[in-house]
């Protein structure tokens, strides 16, 4: 093997650390809204800002993030995001030492931008690395390790953040639970910066080599109040964009509430049911005590995001049989009626019912994506910024999901994302109506992946 090639596996290596370490870091997010609702004593609306801090940034930096890989190249965004991302480790850091809730949401905002800026320098660089007939190759490989890293973050979230801590109404956090998550919350921030600060020194190392083979994205001449423009301009792209804007919404709004409607006691909270299914028994690491405690339902979180990833894989296969839009039919039409049996019947089933809704999220992003790239009247580069830009969903639809649940309960509150659902099933059906068009003029376009 000659040294090139081995510089370029090993470049390879590190930008799927990447992939890995956001996917990770993102899906930490749902543990981490159910503790901080327990150590600072906070409504189900205010806990879901940690959801809002985080996805936020993509409303804000996608757009810029995109400008500056386009003017900068791959390997010194990469570096900046990288930063940002250890800076907002550090501020989560100082938020768990000095208990402070603004500063976790300040550090999760932090993070969240250095995240967005490499989605946006990534997913090409991965495609580039190596030989070009196997590139669509190498970017699932890195997505893979994206999604399982989602799988692996809410548990390893549980385990830290959540050991003692209840937060069913009448339950009083004790100082012990609620120093445990803290310190939890700092363990798991610490070996993150830890990690990430050996990423941004490999990519310092290796940045002529890098940007060797990383090819241009975008046009470095365009700025970012064009590109909104152009977007704009395009009917199909607004649609697009509010697709993604609800699909992102309504699988983070699932995602950061599950541990909280798993563990309430219509559901799982005072049930034995899932001690019933040995497979899952064993996962959540049921003890003798009856009923689900939060952090055994924090660890069952893991499942509907390795639904998610399982579904990616069936769904590849679907796909080179079926009609995107269909599937996209089919399985928001499913998920729809998944979310309409939790909040109109409920019971220990629905606990099931919301963990299996992660299968038919899988095939959603992507579907979506290359849906509107097909039909926007607007360039390929304008629509795909727009459509990662809309991700900010994940901030506004969460919160909403809080206030329902807040007033009404945990069960009710999947009215939200049923809703969602059949906004995105109408979207599928009428692209499947709509013209398409060739996506290009040349321009390389790689969705980030949610």
């Amino acid at each position: 093997m000659t040294a090139q090639r081995q510089s370029t596996i090993g470049a390879f290596a590190a930008v799927t650390t990447l992939f890995f370490a956001w996917g990770f870091i993102t899906s930490l997010i749902d543990p981490l809204v159910a503790a901080v609702k327990g150590v600072f004593s906070l409504s189900d609306f205010q806990a879901q800002l940690s959801a809002s801090a985080f996805f936020i940034a993509y409303g804000l930096v996608s757009l810029p993030a995109a400008v500056l890989v386009a003017r900068k190249r791959a390997a010194p965004s990469i570096l900046i995001a990288l930063a940002m991302m250890i800076v907002g480790c550090l501020v989560m850091l100082a938020a768990a030492n000095v208990a402070v809730y603004a500063l976790v949401l300040l550090g999760l905002f932090i993070l969240a931008a250095g995240i967005t800026i490499l989605q946006v320098a990534a997913n090409p660089l991965a495609a580039a690395l190596g030989d070009p007939k196997y590139s669509h190759f190498r970017l699932t490989l890195s997505q893979t390790f994206n999604s399982l890293g989602t799988f692996i973050g809410p548990y390893i979230g549980a385990v830290l953040f959540l050991e003692g801590l209840e937060v069913q109404e009448g339950e009083v956090v004790s100082e012990a639970a609620r120093a445990n998550a803290l310190i939890g919350i700092d363990i798991a921030y610490f070996w993150l910066a830890g990690l990430i600060v050996m990423l941004f020194v490999f990519f310092m190392l290796q940045k002529k080599r890098v940007d060797a083979v990383a090819p241009p994205i975008g046009d470095p001449r365009v700025g970012i109040a064009e590109t909104l423009r152009d977007a704009l301009s395009s009917r199909w792209a607004l649609l697009g964009g509010a697709a993604i804007f609800l699909y992102v919404g309504a699988e983070v709004a699932i995602g950061t509430q599950m541990a909280l409607f798993l563990n309430s006691p219509e559901v799982w909270g005072q049930s034995d049911a899932p001690g019933t299914v040995g497979a899952l028994a064993r996962f959540m690491a049921l003890d003798s005590t009856p009923g689900v405690s939060l952090q055994e339902a924090g660890k069952a979180v893991s499942l509907y995001w390795g639904g998610a990833m399982v579904g990616r894989i069936i769904g590849t296969a679907l796909l080179a049989r079926v009609h995107a839009a269909t599937l996209l039919t089919i399985f928001t039409a499913i998920a729809a009626a998944m979310c309409v049996y939790i909040f109109g019947v409920g019971g220990v089933p629905a606990g099931f019912i919301a963990l299996g809704i992660g299968l038919f999220n899988s095939i959603m992003f992507p579907t979506i994506f290359t849906l509107t790239l097909e039909r926007s009247s607007a360039s390929a580069a304008a629509t795909s910024g727009f459509l990662c830009t809309c991700i900010v969903g994940g901030a506004v639809i969460p919160p909403v999901v809080g206030l329902v649940s807040g007033a009404t309960g945990y069960g009710f509150a999947f009215v939200v994302p049923a809703i969602c659902y059949v906004l995105i099933c109408l979207f599928a059906i009428s692209a499947k109506r709509a013209p398409i068009h060739a996506i290009g003029d040349g321009e390389r376009v790689v969705a980030a992946g949610h």
